[in-house]
């Protein structure tokens, strides 16, 4: 696993987590680390530099030793405000994108996505779970910036609306379906925890 200079990363985390009661997802303790501590552990050394996206317990976020960034289109916007802002402060010409609530990710994951990224042509190469297109699994140019910033103010928040309207190019990760399993329901966690094979 090697970083690419080119591309910084932000993992997502700004979320309300309705379905979940309204938790902290990155902070839900999942085998004897966080959540966000397990995407940490994964997407870092894939980026230079990470960022994390939250809108809460944000001294918490910090600690983890990573520039926080919060959302500028209001609290709790969805995570193409916190995309947006993410792009706004990325010193880099590409982005990554990874939700705190996807543990399972591959450590290949940047690699396979800017394989796919022709540079002055791609805006956007995206996630295929071989089923369906997973638009906060990504990688951005920082030239889509303006048009999300336009996308926000005319009160569009559908990641898949923008996303498609970028005419992303789409990567098989077929081979990894398990890496989409987002944690929305205690079923969800009980079933990653599986994956993980927490010692209990």
């Amino acid at each position: 696993m090697t970083t690419n200079t080119e591309v910084g990363g932000v993992i997502l985390a700004g979320g309300q987590a309705r379905r979940l009661g309204g938790v902290d997802k990155g902070l839900i303790e999942l085998c004897g680390s966080t959540m966000i501590e397990h995407s940490i552990h994964t997407f870092a050394p894939q980026v230079q530099p990470l960022m994390i996206s939250a809108n809460r317990n944000l001294a918490h976020y910090r600690a983890f030793g990573f520039e926080v960034i919060e959302d500028r289109f209001g609290s709790f916007e969805g995570p193409l405000a916190g995309l947006w802002r993410a792009l706004e402060a990325a010193r880099t010409p590409l982005l990554a994108t990874l939700p705190c609530d996807a543990p399972l990710a591959p450590d290949d994951f940047v690699a396979r996505l800017h394989r796919h990224f022709i540079p002055g042509q791609t805006l956007a190469a995206i996630a295929h779970d071989g089923e369906r297109l997973q638009p906060l699994f990504g990688l951005f140019s920082r030239e889509v910036s303006s048009g999300l910033a336009d996308f926000l103010d005319q009160g569009g928040r559908k990641v898949h609306d923008w996303v498609k309207s970028l005419d992303p190019v789409r990567v098989d990760f077929s081979d990894c379906v398990e890496a989409f399993r987002n944690v929305n329901t205690a079923e969800d966690l009980a079933a990653i925890r599986d994956k993980i094979q927490c010692q209990t």
